[in-house]
């Protein structure tokens, strides 16, 4: 056998690389419709969404009898306030939750899973995240991003029968991408797998192991140098945890989600056979994004939890607290805050819930959906966190254990504040989304007209654009004037005792608005387009609004054929657009009129230490250290603090 070459040495990319790399991990094609897709396009197709889609009823009883079952583990077996005060979810409970099958819930049941689907398992997690939220992310981790998922889609049938069964009852995963110089920017990952005979030989050190601590089983991203018979590139593979080389360096902690097994792992030549590889090699960042485009899923999933029990706690302490001889829910002050937890709960559960169901039917292309799903609920749970701790006032910042010591009820507030904080940076920051559903919202408009901003197209190239554009957009431009928006009765079967058809004709005019607002601005700085980040990030949250806002309206409407509480459905529908149509009004505004010129100049001045005497009269209680640590591949110094669960 003969030995392998050393690791390649730390990637250096330009900026224009680096977009080139993740291009070509997009999924290129649309090969089903996309709700999302045409609203950017200032189309609204309600019709891709009402009816409300509806789970087989088998699938359904399956689901509500796991439910069940999941409810009285959660109320008999997690102790959430334990798994706060010791920083770890105890052994038996992770038993407990793999006896149940929580750990297969999206695995087939022909591979020993549970088959649930992507409605149902949503709503598990939102209940047992809701019970502890660190278990909500063990769960998640292991199923959405770590082994089962993408085996699902891209696994042989071999990967599957080996290592599905297994996460299916006993074995705990990982996903493992990030390192510690490497975030969003995947064209720099460092950790390599040089090929040697029947295997590749793993180096490279990962930052922010998710379940990396516990882990049985690892998806690792890892970087294939080119050579004669491999086309080299990011690829994903399998990796047993318990491979020798392989060390847990570290367990993280972190403001909230106390209890979750988060690490720095490094391998140091660590063998792992080729049969292991999913996909072909430098499929890997492909791979990743197609995992996420359901499986970001189960992040605003565990945000409708979170919101709910927002509603629960503010209802309860609000009725209880009187100031000035009334409740504080009936102050106005108050009341405000509380309609817009009320409000916001049902609008994020129409949105999981429709954009899940839509999963499940695999009929629609869901990625701008689920990326929509876990931007608007990772930021708007956190409002409504926030929002609940100014509720309870000094007791919204005392923690639970204190206030349990002082004869009070415990309610971790302040809890729920610093276990959401981290969900607007996992899975894609909020920054990051923003630009990744810009870069598919976008996409029509760059597929007949890119080539006219790439500086690096020649002539001919250009012209052929132009002219394929000037095609596309004289049939385009002309049905962004007028549509069913500024029909009076349009979409009059949302209207009841509470009317939500003129909320419709909203979403169908500010569809078409954000439209062109769009093609201005891609007309205004066409191949600077890319860097107004600001722009893009105010068209997406326009975007997210109206989905929000279409999501809310079906899901009244469909709760009203149900017999459902269609009446109150209806007010919170209401209640919610109106809030969100606010919000959407100010965001088209700030689209022209904002700051964002002149914070880049205050950005440089920064930088370059022009205001530097404003920091003056401070003490920085940091430590000493480098601002990110070194991670050149080699042997561990450290102890391994790799612990499985058995």
């Amino acid at each position: 056998m003969t030995a392998p070459t050393a690791p390649t040495p730390k990637p250096t990319v330009t900026e224009r690389e680096a977009r080139q790399v993740a291009e070509a991990a997009r999924e290129q094609d649309w090969r089903k419709p996309s709700f999302a897709k045409e609203l950017f396009l200032g189309r609204f197709r309600l019709d891709l969404i009402h009816p409300h889609p509806m789970p087989a009823e088998e699938a359904a009883q399956r689901g509500e009898e796991f439910l069940a079952k999941l409810r009285d583990f959660c109320e008999t077996h997690i102790d959430g306030a334990r798994i706060e005060r010791e920083a770890r979810i105890p052994d038996e409970t992770i038993t407990g939750l793999k006896e149940l099958g929580a750990f297969g819930m999206k695995i087939d049941t022909k591979y020993g899973g549970l088959g649930l689907t992507q409605v149902y398992y949503n709503k598990a997690l939102a209940l047992v995240g809701s019970a502890s939220p660190a278990i909500g992310a063990l769960l998640s981790a292991h199923q959405s991003i770590g082994v089962p998922q993408p085996l699902k889609l891209f696994g042989t049938q071999e990967q599957k029968e080996t290592f599905l069964p297994r996460c299916a009852r006993t074995d705990i995963s990982a996903f493992l991408l990030t390192e510690p110089d490497v975030g969003s920017d995947p064209a720099r990952l460092a950790t390599t797998a040089v090929p040697d005979g029947d295997d590749y030989v793993l180096d490279g050190v990962k930052l922010w192991t998710t379940n990396g601590v516990v882990a049985d089983l690892l998806v690792v991203m890892a970087r294939v140098p080119k050579s004669e018979g491999h086309r080299g590139g990011i690829t994903a593979f399998v990796v047993e945890s318990a491979s020798e080389g392989i060390t847990v360096e570290n367990r993280n902690a972190f403001m909230g989600l106390r209890g979750l097994e988060n690490g720095v792992t490094r391998f140091h030549r660590v063998r792992v056979p080729a049969a292991n590889r999913i996909g072909e090699e430098g499929q890997g960042l492909k791979i990743a994004l197609t995992t996420l485009n359901t499986g970001r899923l189960s992040l605003p999933a565990m945000c409708v939890g979170a919101g709910k029990w927002c509603l629960k706690i503010a209802r309860e302490w609000s009725a209880a607290r009187e100031q000035w001889g009334k409740p504080v829910a009936l102050h106005e002050a108050v009341g405000s805050k509380i309609s817009f937890i009320a409000a916001t709960t049902f609008a994020l559960e129409a949105v999981v819930d429709l954009s899940s169901q839509m999963a499940d039917e695999d009929r629609n292309d869901i990625r701008i959906e689920a990326a929509l799903a876990k931007l608007y609920g990772s930021e708007m749970a956190w409002l409504m966190a926030d929002e609940l701790v100014q509720i309870r006032g000094g007791r919204g910042f005392e923690t639970a254990e204190s206030l349990r010591a002082r004869g009070e009820r415990g309610v971790p507030a302040e809890q729920m504040l610093r276990d959401l904080r981290i969900n607007r940076i996992f899975e894609g920051s909020t920054e990051i989304m923003h630009l990744l559903i810009a870069r598919e919202a976008v996409d029509a408009h760059l597929s007949v007209a890119g080539d006219l901003i790439d500086p690096e197209k020649s002539l001919s190239d250009k012209a052929r654009a132009g002219a394929n554009a000037g095609v596309f957009y004289a049939k385009w431009l002309p049905k962004l004037v007028a549509g069913q928006g500024q029909v009076p009765g349009a979409f009059g079967e949302f209207r009841r005792e509470v009317d939500l058809s003129g909320h419709l004709r909203y979403v169908e005019r500010s569809a078409r608005k954000l439209a062109r607002s769009t093609f201005y601005g891609m007309s205004r700085w066409q191949g600077r387009m890319e860097t107004k980040q600001g722009f893009l990030g105010r068209v997406v949250d326009i975007g997210a609004e109206l989905f929000a806002m279409a999501a809310t309206c079906v899901r009244a409407e469909h709760l009203r054929r149900t017999g459902d509480h269609g009446r109150e459905a209806y007010q919170l529908a209401d209640a919610f657009c109106r809030q969100s149509r606010i919000r959407v009004d100010e965001l088209f505004d700030r689209l022209w009129t904002n700051t964002d010129d002149l914070d880049r100049k205050v950005v440089k001045g920064v930088l370059t230490g022009t205001y530097e005497w404003l920091e003056q009269g401070i003490i920085d209680p940091s430590g000493d250290g480098p601002w990110i640590a070194e991670a050149t591949p080699g042997p561990s110094q450290r102890e391994n603090v790799h612990r499985p669960i058995r």
